[in-house]
């Protein structure tokens, strides 16, 4: 081999082990800030989504109940999660039926009341998680925290006419969504 070759592979080598630390290093920062950055959007319209990060800094959370958040929160978003997958793939199972040339009425009941029914489980874990994170505050806290969940428990009033847009005969829902996690799912 050659000088110029022996260089050459040098330089190779030298760049594999430079992406190779590049991409760890990215990997690690991702898996350190995840845990962090996982998100919890109550409503679109907040200016923040209720991070770790927003507990601490917002509600003054310390290190005891960042831990209590994080195990709270763990749970909370893994069966909202799940839930919001199921209901969408309802909804998509419905929107079909709705298209056909002869919609079967008694399945479009039976998914809407499934539907119905991970809609009700899903604010129960909310209001778990909601208590779970009621009980670790402090009174100051709680205030901020009601502030902060209020969006989920307005009254339907406040929404009243953002509802549903008509565009070429297909309503979108244009009213306040209340998403749980990474992946925007709504409820």
């Amino acid at each position: 081999m050659n000088r110029t070759t022996k260089i050459l592979w040098w330089i190779i080598a030298l760049l594999v082990i430079l992406n190779l630390t590049t991409i760890g290093t990215i990997l690690v920062r991702a898996k350190a800030m995840g845990e962090e950055e996982l998100a919890i959007v109550l409503d679109e319209d907040q200016s923040s989504p209720l991070t770790g990060r927003f507990f601490r800094q917002n509600l003054g959370f310390n290190d005891a109940q960042m831990v209590q958040f994080r195990e709270a929160r763990r749970t909370f978003q893994y069966a909202a999660n799940e839930l919001i997958f199921e209901m969408d793939s309802l909804k998509s199972e419905m929107f079909a039926e709705l298209n056909k040339q002869t919609p079967d009425t008694v399945r479009l009941n039976n998914l809407s009341d499934q539907v119905g029914n991970r809609h009700a489980e899903l604010k129960k874990i909310t209001n778990d998680f909601y208590l779970k994170l009621k009980k670790m505050c402090s009174e100051t806290q709680c205030e901020q925290l009601q502030q902060t969940f209020l969006p989920l428990f307005r009254d339907g009033t406040v929404n009243r006419g953002r509802g549903y847009q008509w565009n070429d005969s297909i309503a979108t829902g244009q009213g306040h969504r209340h998403r749980y996690g990474r992946g925007g799912r709504s409820e």
